[in-house]
This record gives C-alpha cells, structure tokens and sequence, in this order.
C-alpha cells in the first residue's frame, strides 16, 4: 500500500499561466523535468488563447505540451489584458472547478508582485481558490517568474520577488529554450528580457547562485508537509 506521502508526492501537478508562452518563461524547465519523472501535468491558461489573433499562440501551446511532455493546455479565454473589469469570482471559478477535477498535489502561479495586470490576477484568484480548507488536496503551492513583468514591476506593486526554492533544470533548458522557440512571434529579440538569450541567462544566473548549472527559482507561498510514519506500515511476515 502507497503511504500518505508517496500519494502527495506523486500526484498531479496543475501550472496556471496567464497567457500561453507564460508557463514556459516560468517553469518550462521544471515541467521538462516533472513530466521526465512521469508526473502528469496540466497547464491552465487564464486570459487569451482562443480568441483573434490568439489562435497562433493556442497552436503553438499543443506543441510545447507535446515537446515538454505536459497535457493538452486547457483555455479559459478571459479576456486578455482587461482582467481587472472582470469579477474576480469569475475566474477564482475556473480555477476552483479544475482543482476540484484535477485534484493536484502541487500548484504552480504567477508571482503577484508582478507588472501585468493579468499575472496579478491571476495569483489573486489561485490563492483565492487554494484557501486551506479541509479536504483540499494541494500540498504545495509556488509562485513562479515572469521575465519582462516580475522583474519589472517597481516598488509599489506588491511584495517583491524573492524566492526561497529552486529546481535543477540543468539537463532540461534545452527544452525549455525549444519550447520558448515555438512561441516565436511572441518572444523578443535581445536584449529584451523576453529574448531567448535573456531567458537561458536568469536559468544560468538562478543556477549559478545555489551552485548548479542552471535552475528554476520560485517563492514557495504554501507547504503542507507529510511525514511518513513507519508505525502506520503494515509488515508482511
């Protein structure tokens, strides 16, 4: 029989992103990795994706999910760049009916003290919905980075970007940088932060500063540990 922790640490892992090419900027490389170690992961896109011109970008998220090995990005087609008009509940909604569908061990969100309205709502309602109410099956929660919006945010615009965890991507940036070439028109050219350059740099900077070669950098807003106990085992004679 599988402990308690096993269960938690082998379920699934749901990655909300503001818009498509968000959740490669963010965790491209930890996904990489999460779906190497066959975890399942499912990526909610917030805001675009479907709508007008957005249609390139939503092709181009079923690539990254098949390059990153992540699942088939869901949609909830908010408008883009307009969420402050929308009723917060709305989208706390979206994100409550995947949880309950999904049941994830680990959410991964947009750092609130973000400069894209969207990024900030976004954080707004996951921790919203991921209250730690009884039965709620999240037991750990991050916040992840966005170059070219985390990074620009001045003071004033929520509590600045300090992370406390970090995962090795060393033997994944090369997929994250092919996931991020998918997304083309949409990345920048150098030295914006968006470019692909800019891009592998904060994975060498964020690795370089724990000693490894390249990482991912999140600030951990909620963990809920679970601690195996061997007197709970039950020993076959």
């Amino acid at each position: 029989m599988a402990s308690e922790t096993e269960t938690v640490v082998g379920g699934p892992v749901l990655v909300v992103a503001p818009h498509g090419m968000d959740e490669v900027l963010g965790c491209g490389g930890t996904i990489a990795r999460l779906t190497a170690a066959n975890r399942r992961v499912e990526v909610l896109v917030l805001f675009g994706g479907g709508i007008g011109g957005n249609t390139a970008i939503r092709a181009a998220g079923l690539r990254v999910a098949a390059l990153l090995g992540s699942e088939p990005p869901r949609y909830a087609d908010f408008p883009e760049n307009r969420s402050d008009t929308l009723p917060l509940l709305d989208v706390v909604g979206v994100v409550e009916r995947t949880v309950t569908e999904l049941r994830p061990a680990e959410v991964y969100v947009s750092h609130g003290g973000n400069l894209n309205i969207d990024h900030q709502t976004a954080f707004r309602a996951v921790a919203t919905a991921l209250r730690p109410v009884p039965g709620t099956p999240v037991r750990r929660l991050l916040a992840y980075e966005i170059p070219s919006s985390t990074d620009w945010a001045p003071p004033g615009f929520g509590e600045p970007y300090r992370p406390t965890c970090f995962v090795d991507i060393a033997d994944h940036l090369d997929r994250k940088l092919a996931a991020l070439d998918v997304y083309g028109p949409v990345t920048r050219p150098w030295p914006h932060a968006r470019s692909r350059k800019a891009v592998e740099a904060l994975a060498r900077s964020r690795g370089a500063s724990i000693g490894l070669a390249a990482a991912e950098a999140f600030v951990l807003l909620r963990e809920v540990l679970v601690i195996d106990n061997p007197a709970d085992k039950v020993v076959a004679n």
